[in-house]
């Protein structure tokens, strides 16, 4: 897993000291991602920078990397310069039928097969590719530029049209080092951080954009044009339930093998949930057959969280027991990452996850600190990690799918339940219960929300004569697929390689969300529960007690002093005259948050207030609303 950036310009030389300069910059931003190595390559109307976090192929696959004419390494005309993010799962396949048709290749990197299969098949070499990427591919024959995404939208990937090119990096501070661009946000970009959804291709800031998944962007003297390669269809599905639980199984065994795949130290995420407990099963099983292991495995808590959980409507149960239950059923190597308050409320990791996400986060509250010290803590022994990520969003596993007033609710079901206001404890008034009402008049949350609602909903592929409760399934079903689970995986993302850790997520493989995106609703939820398919093709694999475990969300702190200690911190803003979040809040609405008698209510409120100060103060955004 890696960082990349780059700066197209058809009418300035990018060889000259200042324009590497600029890159030099951009490229430092993308250290985080890449720990390991850092590349730049310069041609006249191209510049590519590159940080490297070494996986597969220590020593040979180092970047930008390019291809030469005649296979040469020292000379010879530039056919291709590469700078690539991520993983390409089929890599060996691919390269035996390139091999077979005459490639010759001099490392054992996946990078360099991606470079041949576009010398082999073209653009088109997309729709062979099985993995997480994000990628640009200039060719200096035709000074053109490519830029790729994965299907699913694992890896990030933006880009900012300039007069004369495009300027593009993993992740907007990368764009942002460069002097022509400022941090400018309008309120529809506001709107967009606050909302609990993910509009594709929205980036948040003023003219710059988020390549959507499965797309390809074209930069050429005439412009920018973006396409397809790939989309969620309708199919009609022929398969009875005792086939398609076998197809599942076999998908899942197929996609953990390729994902172990590594040169580096690797381990799986277990909350001792069905998704993760699964993954952990399958990289158990997987490792065993190789000839490895043990599956190293981690799990986050909370100091003294188990001895004194109390449920609540989103975690019915804490996760300690069942990931010691699935780690001692499979024999994985098991450690548990214990947080306390006084690390959730650390000043510094409260700004790394701000710098990490380049936005302000609005609804996973304390999840997003702890998420970013687990990752942390597995860092040091650990390179690569596989995560139950997606499962919900695959096989219908949220609560949401199951309610009947959030499945015919005419907007986005987790906003009807609530996810976005509770995920760090109980609300009073919502994430933003804080934020000055003419500023929330103007942004007109309930507005966007609903825009983008029928956005999506014209987007859902449909067969013909579909009606009722399977319709509203698969719409329910793109919903989460397109719109929440980016949510999640932006937010995976950032806090991993904020770390250089890498994250891989079998169940966003495209052939497995294909595979069950067009099952029918009624053979999804064939034993009465959620996630039918996945726990009938994995039970085998699983202890009881897991693998009929009820949903229980990402854990977040029950501590009291958390809650505390937010009140404290946001005492402390508002004594700040300076403090540039100031004049967005609704200070009645602060006093009573101040209120020890408020509790817990303004938990979320408070933390979103903190994370927008954070942003403001480090980005130097300039808001135009």
């Amino acid at each position: 897993m890696c960082g990349i950036t780059g700066w197209i310009s058809y009418d300035q030389d990018l060889t000259t000291p200042r324009a590497s300069a600029t890159l030099d910059a951009m490229t430092r931003t993308m250290a985080c991602r890449g720990p390991d190595a850092g590349g730049v390559w310069l041609d006249t109307h191209a510049a590519l920078g590159h940080r490297r976090l070494a996986v597969i192929d220590i020593e040979g696959g180092k970047q930008p990397m390019l291809v030469r004419e005649g296979g040469r390494e020292g000379g010879g005309r530039t056919l291709l310069a590469l700078t690539y993010s991520g993983e390409v799962y089929n890599y060996r396949e691919l390269r035996a039928q390139l091999e077979s048709r005459g490639h010759i290749f001099r490392t054992s990197s996946d990078t360099e097969v991606v470079l041949h299969a576009y010398l082999e098949w073209g653009e088109a070499f997309t729709e062979r590719l099985n993995g997480m990427y994000a990628f640009a591919l200039w060719d200096p024959r035709v000074e053109e530029l490519l830029l790729v995404r994965d299907r699913m939208g694992i890896k990030p990937l933006y880009y900012h049209p300039t007069p004369d090119g495009v300027l593009f990096g993993s992740e907007p501070k990368a764009i942002l080092a460069h002097p022509a661009v400022r941090p400018v946000v309008d309120a529809d970009g506001l709107a967009e951080m606050l909302a609990f959804t993910k509009t594709p291709g929205h980036a948040g800031y003023h003219g710059m954009y988020e390549l959507r998944p499965g797309h390809t962007a074209r930069v050429r003297r005439q412009g920018l044009t973006v396409r397809p390669y790939w989309q969620l269809e309708a199919r009609e599905h022929t398969d009875d339930t005792d086939t398609t639980v076998r197809h599942v199984r076999e998908l899942l065994d197929d996609i953990v093998t390729r994902q172990l795949i590594a040169d580096v130290p690797l381990c799986t995420l277990l909350s001792g949930g069905l998704d993760s407990s699964a993954i952990t099963a399958l990289a158990a099983k997987g490792l065993a057959e190789g000839g490895h292991g043990p599956v190293r495995s981690f799990s986050v808590d909370f100091t003294g969280h188990t001895e004194n959980f109390k449920a609540d409507l989103l975690r019915p149960t804490p996760d300690g027991p069942y990931a010691h239950a699935l780690a001692e059923h499979v024999r994985s190597h098991h450690s548990d990452i214990v947080l306390d308050t006084a690390a959730l409320m650390d000043r510094a990791n409260r700004d790394a996850i701000v710098r990490a996400r380049d936005l302000p986060t609005a609804g996973f509250g304390d999840g997003d600190v702890s998420l970013y010290l687990l990752f942390k803590a597995i860092r040091e022994q650990s390179t690569v990690a596989l995560s139950g990520e997606s499962a919900d969003e695959v096989f219908g596993g949220y609560r949401w799918f199951h309610d009947p007033e959030c499945v015919q609710a005419d907007t986005f079901p987790w906003l009807t339940a609530g996810v976005a206001d509770t995920f760090s404890g109980p609300a009073s008034g919502g994430r933003t219960a804080l934020l000055d009402k003419s500023l929330l008049a103007k942004l007109d949350l309930p507005g966007h929300e609903r825009q983008r609602y029928q956005e999506a909903l014209a987007e859902v592929p449909r067969l013909p004569g579909e009606s009722g409760l399977q319709r509203r399934m698969r719409e329910i079903s793109y919903l989460h697929l397109t719109r929440f689970v980016q949510l999640l995986l932006d937010r995976k993302d950032r806090a991993s390689m904020a770390v250089g850790l890498e994250v891989r997520v079998p169940f966003c493989d495209h052939r497995l969300v294909e595979y069950v995106f067009n099952t029918p609703w009624a053979m999804k939820t064939f034993d009465g529960r959620e996630k039918s398919l996945l726990r009938a093709a994995t039970r085998d694999l699983l202890p009881d007690v897991v693998a009929d475990r009820v949903k229980s969300p990402y854990p977040s702190t029950q501590d009291p002093r958390y809650a505390d200690a937010l009140r404290t911190a946001l005492g402390g803003l508002l004594a700040d005259e300076d403090a540039p979040v100031r004049p967005l809040l609704d200070t009645p609405a602060v006093a009573e948050a101040l209120d020890e008698r408020a509790g817990e209510s303004f938990r979320t409120a408070t933390e979103v207030v903190l994370n927008l100060n954070t942003w403001l103060t480090e980005y130097g955004t300039e808001l135009r609303l």
